[in-house]
């Protein structure tokens, strides 16, 4: 097929003397190096074209106002959400590890020692759970001086309780009920705790500490059992040296004293008004009876608004989340306290942490309704109030029997 030219192109031709094979319309001076920069010219690039700095190595040069140095690449950013998940699992692992590590250990320290299986007519249980908490006049673990220190008197094993409560931890509200230590109670048949021999009822009847100093805890809670109807799902127990080493541990338990106390048997000796006390302080505090108008009863009243300030001061962040505090405070009183053999750390906690709402809220702390006194000089319990207490804990009602006393 014949060769046309483009329409409006003339046909290239060799001129004489040219060795190029380009046509006469190529720039001239390509062939003298200077063929970029008619290039440029003929496509309105500004003059001097690209940068000349090109030829001479300068590849990297200064285009975007840099100094003409290389410059190093941005390189990955840092995957923030990826470092934080792996920072919360690790936080999480380790949170885990303490936790599982600190149950492990309180719950070797616990003392099961308190065999509930050998109290005989037992009451059916209701709704709720019922712990008898009993605080003793134990020495044990003091030396001569702590003695002394916490006016304590002699030395002596099986101690006496020197206060007993009632806790119901239930959906409608806790209740603490304190039964006086001079409560006119009668002493049900039993079997010994250490002698396995059976004891028949005879009719008998004392105060209801006296209990504990003849047989120990299995015949207090057969006791309480058996004079109010109600069935004690488990025991916990303190004496003297472990409560004033747990107040130590959490700082002092700061109490509003509504009068001058003077008590030269406990060691009191407060002034009115707001005041921390530190262990030995509080121990007299709770243990002081002669100098209150009420006695006893009166006792019991500042007992059960003692341990809910100090469950809440134990429960504070402060206490919770310090190591170097929550440690000294849970050793100090799981080493000292006695519970039964089916009571779980979870029971104590339960326990422990019920106590902070029975001075307010849906809580409630009270003392056993009294009627008078016995023939015997004891406290005699009103047992119509009695038995309608009883059948509200059973049933988890929302308590309100009142005591005049």
């Amino acid at each position: 097929m014949p060769h046309t030219s483009a329409p409006g192109v003339p046909p290239q031709t060799r001129g004489p003397g040219q060795g190029s094979q380009h046509g006469s319309n190529y720039d001239p001076g390509y062939g003298r190096g200077q063929g970029r920069d008619g290039y440029d010219a003929g496509h309105g690039q500004p003059p001097g074209g690209y940068d000349s700095g090109y030829s001479e190595g300068q590849v990297y040069g200064g285009g975007r106002g840099g100094t003409g140095a290389p410059q190093r690449g941005a390189g990955p950013r840092p995957d923030w959400r990826r470092r934080f998940k792996w920072g919360l699992i690790t936080l999480v692992v380790v949170v885990l590890a303490w936790s599982v590590g600190t149950y492990f250990w309180a719950d070797s320290k616990l003392r099961r020692e308190v065999d509930l299986s050998i109290v005989e007519d037992r009451p059916e249980g209701g709704d709720g759970t019922n712990y008898l908490i009993v605080g003793s006049d134990s020495r044990e673990g003091m030396t001569a001086e702590d003695r002394k220190e916490l006016h304590t008197g002699g030395p002596t094993d099986q101690g006496r309780t020197d206060s007993i409560m009632i806790l119901h931890v239930g959906d409608n509200g806790n209740t603490m009920i304190s039964l006086p230590r001079d409560s006119d109670v009668e002493v049900p048949s039993y079997t010994g705790s250490e002698s396995g021999k059976h004891y028949p009822a005879q009719g008998r009847r004392t105060k209801i500490n006296a209990t504990y100093a003849e047989d120990g805890p299995a015949l207090l809670v057969r006791t309480v059992e058996h004079n109010t109807g109600l069935k004690i799902d488990h025991y916990a127990e303190i004496g003297f040296g472990g409560f004033a080493k747990i107040v130590d541990a959490v700082g002092g338990v700061e109490m509003d004293i509504p009068r001058d106390i003077k008590d030269n048997k406990s060691g009191a000796d407060f002034k009115k008004g707001k005041q921390t006390l530190d262990g030995r302080q509080a121990l007299a505090f709770v243990r002081t009876r002669y100098a209150l108008p009420g006695s006893d009863l009166d006792r019991t009243k500042n007992q059960q608004k003692f341990l809910s300030a100090l469950a809440n001061q134990a429960a504070t962040p402060s206490t919770v989340l310090n190591p170097f505090k929550l440690y000294p405070t849970m050793g100090a009183g799981l080493d000292t306290l006695k519970v039964d053999k089916d009571m779980s750390l979870w029971n104590v906690a339960s326990m422990f942490w019920a106590m902070k709402g029975v001075s307010g809220g849906d809580g409630k702390s009270m003392n056993m309704p009294i009627a008078g006194t016995a023939p015997n000089g004891n406290l005699q319990w009103d047992k119509a109030k009695v038995k309608q207490l009883v059948d509200q804990l059973n049933n988890d009602e929302k308590v309100t029997v009142t005591s005049d006393r």
